[in-house]
């Protein structure tokens, strides 16, 4: 039977709402970049365009690897601060808390990701008219 502290407290779950998001965005940033450039009249359709293939298929591995370096770091200060893990000793302690809301963590980051880019991003840049 699963003990009380493998369950997701409230604040676990402010720390998701918070860092999932946001990692999703650093690394849907690659695409979102042009549709923000045309949104605020800062570049034509054209240029957009040009920016997505050059951030896109030459720089997405950056953006990716932004986000979850961003991801990485937010879980390791929270469980720095909420848990007070600042050793291995004491990560292994806790170690199916940790092994759990790692898990959790990446995997929602992913569906995020995967949201954000793929959908929402998508339809603004089709709508748009930038791909």
């Amino acid at each position: 039977m699963e003990g009380a502290d493998d369950e997701l407290t409230a604040e676990d779950r402010r720390f998701l709402s918070l860092a999932v998001p946001a990692s999703a965005f650093v690394g849907g940033l690659c695409c979102f970049t042009p549709v923000v450039t045309v949104l605020l009249g800062l570049g034509s359709v054209s240029y957009a365009a040009s920016l997505t293939d050059l951030l896109y298929y030459q720089y997405a591995w950056v953006f990716r690897l932004a986000g979850l370096t961003f991801l990485l770091c937010a879980l390791g200060v929270y469980l720095y601060r909420s848990e007070g893990i600042c050793s291995l000793d004491e990560a292994r302690r806790s170690r199916r808390r940790v092994v759990n809301l790692v898990a959790i963590t990446v995997a929602l980051s992913g569906l995020a990701y995967v949201l954000w880019l793929y959908v929402i991003v998508e339809l603004l840049g089709l709508a748009l008219g930038i791909w």
